[in-house]
């Protein structure tokens, strides 16, 4: 299979069905992850100036925070396979006078990158879902500039994750049973494995692979926002999109369960990642390098989430 090919079904599945539903709800959504890619991009350490490419960079948020870090003399590329969250992003961009922030529809695996270009990449939640991750890391890896530093987030098990459990888990006795992931496949989970992730970035020409566990209380808004999110994002959402004539049934139990997580600043549950950091191969480490402002990544004010 060509690599133009190789994703054809993730290409497929970002365009026609899960894009323009992340589309919709971007608001929730960049509320509800926004914190773990902004521990990320603090891993990272944009400086002024540099080049840095965004992978999977969705509806935008995390590259306008990544340019108004590099400022108007760096240059921010997000790069995604979604035509409808892509519009979003161009939109906010613009909005934002953010000219240094650009965004190209593409895929990552088979996307002739400029070489050595890049100073850094970036991804919040965008690189778990290649065919061939090793092929795909490595494509990357082209961009960068020798030394070029990456830093992405990524999920840790899912039973690791209420925020992802829950609303399936108190569902699930009105849902037909479901066999689980195939383990490494393409999807939100398939770089939970410490080992096999590093085994790929290994294999694709980085070194200095440090995995930082991160665990955060995260969430999308009060209870009926967070119940919305659940009926169409996530494991439940999932399920419900292949049997949508059970969403009535399990609202009542959904809600019941995410009440008792209700607090001032909404719903809020336990997620946890790994924050994954590693260079180009050949130069020295990431440590002493994150010397950013941390200000630089304050959330994008509600005038700018709605774009």
């Amino acid at each position: 299979m060509t690599d133009a090919a190789a994703n054809a079904a993730q290409i497929a599945y970002w365009n026609e069905g899960a894009g323009p539903t992340w589309a919709a709800l971007q608001v929730q959504l960049d509320r509800q992850i926004g914190p773990l890619g902004r521990a990320a991009a603090l891993a990272l350490g944009p400086k002024p100036g540099e080049r840095i490419l965004d992978i999977g960079c969705g509806c935008g948020e995390s590259s306008l925070e990544l340019a108004r870090a590099v400022g108007p003399t760096g240059e921010v590329t997000g790069l995604d396979i979604s035509r409808p969250m892509l519009e979003i992003a161009r939109a906010r961009a613009a909005e934002a006078s953010l000219t240094q922030a650009s965004f190209v529809e593409a895929d990552a695996q088979a996307h002739p990158f400029a070489v050595g270009q890049a100073d850094a990449v970036y991804s919040r939640f965008g690189v778990m879902f290649f065919a061939d991750p090793t092929a795909a890391f490595a494509n990357i890896r082209k961009g960068l500039k020798p030394g070029g530093r990456l830093a992405f987030v990524c999920w840790r098990a899912m039973a690791q994750n209420p925020i992802m459990t829950l609303p399936l888990a108190s569902a699930a006795h009105l849902l037909p049973p479901t066999a689980p992931p195939e383990p490494g496949a393409p999807g939100p989970f398939a770089f939970a494995d410490q080992a096999r992730t590093s085994g790929i970035l290994g294999a694709a020409g980085f070194t200095d692979i440090v995995f930082t566990p991160h665990n955060q209380k995260i969430g999308s808004g009060d209870l009926e926002t967070t119940l919305g999110l659940s009926l169409r994002i996530g494991p439940l959402g999932g399920m419900l999109r292949e049997h949508p004539d059970k969403r009535e049934a399990v609202i009542d139990a959904v809600r019941a369960a995410l009440r008792p997580h209700e607090g001032p600043d909404g719903v809020l549950l336990d997620s946890a990642t790994w924050i994954v950091t590693a260079r180009n191969r050949g130069f020295g480490s990431l440590q002493g390098e994150v010397s950013l402002d941390p200000g630089f990544f304050d959330p994008l004010p509600d005038s700018e989430l709605g774009k």
